[in-house]
């Protein structure tokens, strides 16, 4: 299956990170979604019901990410694929969760992590 239904720059305040300045003081993580499923049926019905109400699914990934803090966007990522592949049609999800602002003492435009991940694990 390769339709897709793609949520982009979804951006959210979070406290995640390895130190106790990002912990205390938060900062903002950029979320990327590519769910997986057939939108035939959405299509030929046009039912919101026949597909995945992406509003819905980006507040839940939203409180996800100014949820419990983690230490790594690694892990961030492996929860919000999860929330992803909880939905009933998606077949998988390639999901990046970018942290603009890391703290990293040289000039970069961007850290990420991406993962992909189906019902069963890996896809």
């Amino acid at each position: 299956m390769r339709d897709r239904v793609e949520l982009r720059g979804l951006r959210a305040r979070g406290h995640h990170g390895v130190f106790d300045f990002e912990r205390r003081e938060g900062q903002d993580f950029v979320v990327d979604a590519v769910l997986y499923l057939d939108t035939g049926p959405a299509a030929a019905s046009d039912d919101v019901g026949d597909t995945v109400h992406y509003g819905l699914l980006a507040d839940r990934l939203v409180r996800v990410v100014t949820g419990e803090p983690v230490n790594l966007i690694e892990t961030l990522a492996e929860r919000l694929a999860a929330e992803c592949t909880a939905e009933p049609l998606v077949e998988g999800v390639e999901l990046t969760v970018h942290k603009p602002s890391a703290p990293i003492e040289h000039e970069f435009s961007d850290v990420s992590v991406t993962v992909t991940r189906g019902r069963r694990g890996q896809w």
